[in-house]
């Protein structure tokens, strides 16, 4: 039986991925062996585990995977990651050892995609002033205003697996969606997907709604700033469920303070957020605590997956639906 470590110290987060239902399945077909130490193990102390291990499951604030952890190390063939994005996670040299890499990254974007459209209907809909008028004993005037996401002109900020699902699922409101990427995108990709590539000097300019979804990379770090938001439409929604650090948060809450347009935000250049944050009381902004997804109820759902995927490699299957390439893994999201 292939031998698994994983690495997520025994704490609650640990438990809303590997319930008793995700451990029995990864028990009964693996010897699985967990973490005890109460914390994330070193460089040093993985090195020396790692060598016993045909497959390693690892989480949020696991070392990197690079050459001093994986030098002497002939035996691990698979790394399986519970998180999104390996960015931070594998080195080139996992992938040069012939180490196969997955994680629950597509299960991630298709969360954190429904987390998006729940954003935009809240945004749209100024759901929380009403709901803290009518809970304050208010109601609604005739002056008031709330609209709505359907025939509303999208832009979206970043070509990847999130923005696939967003795009697919906007199209249930036949929205007009302009998508901005620093690449050509294929022309039938673009068709099959029933939206337009364009400028971001185009998205910000036009579009009713626009929402960020690039990784944080050396590209794309302080991306948006005073120019394009100064480009923004009266009353325009503004999103970010990416990375704090893809914005420029100063110009962005000098913009916001024009009362201009409005914005709802899932992820800060500091997080979390400061308790003196204008952010958290600007009346135009919805500022929620870095929770767009994956739900808590996806965890398990992520680790299950995973370890199907991992039942597949050993039975010798060559294609994953969970598999992070190496060419994928260098435009993720790589934290500083």
């Amino acid at each position: 039986m292939k031998k698994v470590l994983v690495t997520i110290p025994q704490n609650a987060v640990l438990d809303t991925f590997f319930p008793a239902s995700v451990r029995e399945k990864l028990e009964k077909n693996f010897s699985a062996e967990y973490n005890l130490t109460g914390q994330q193990f070193t460089k040093i102390e993985l090195s020396e585990k790692l060598r016993e291990f045909d497959a390693v499951m690892t989480g949020w604030g696991t070392p990197m995977l690079d050459e001093n952890v994986l030098r002497e190390n002939g035996r691990l063939r698979l790394i399986a990651h519970t998180g999104g994005t390996v960015g931070n996670l594998v080195d080139a040299c996992a992938y040069e050892k012939g180490i196969r890499v997955f994680s629950g990254n597509r299960l991630y974007a298709e969360s954190v995609a429904e987390g998006t459209i729940a954003y935009m209907l809240m945004g749209q809909r100024r759901l929380k002033l009403y709901i803290d008028r009518v809970q304050s004993g208010a109601w609604r005037t005739e002056a008031d205003v709330w609209e709505g996401l359907l025939d509303k002109c999208v832009g979206i900020v970043g070509m990847g697996t999130i923005s696939e699902y967003l795009i697919r699922m906007l199209q249930v409101f036949r929205t007009r969606i302009k998508v901005f990427s620093h690449y050509p995108l294929p022309e039938e990709y673009v068709r099959e997907l029933h939206c337009e590539q364009a400028s971001l000097e185009d998205i910000f300019s036009d579009c009713d709604i626009v929402s960020v979804h690039s990784a944080l990379n050396d590209q794309n770090r302080g991306l948006i700033g005073k120019e394009l938001f100064a480009l923004l439409k009266d009353g325009a929604l503004f999103i970010n469920t990416s990375r704090g650090a893809v914005i420029d948060e100063e110009a962005l809450i000098e913009a916001l303070g024009e009362n201009r347009f409005r914005a709802v935000l899932d992820v800060y250049q500091k997080e979390p957020l400061p308790a003196d944050s204008p952010l958290r009381t600007m009346p135009n902004v919805l500022a929620m605590p870095h929770m767009a997804g994956p739900t808590l109820d996806r965890r398990p759902v992520i680790t299950s997956a995973l370890i199907d995927e991992m039942i597949r490699f050993f039975s010798g299957a060559a294609v994953f639906e969970l598999e992070i390439t190496q060419s994928l893994a260098s435009r993720m999201t790589k934290m500083k």
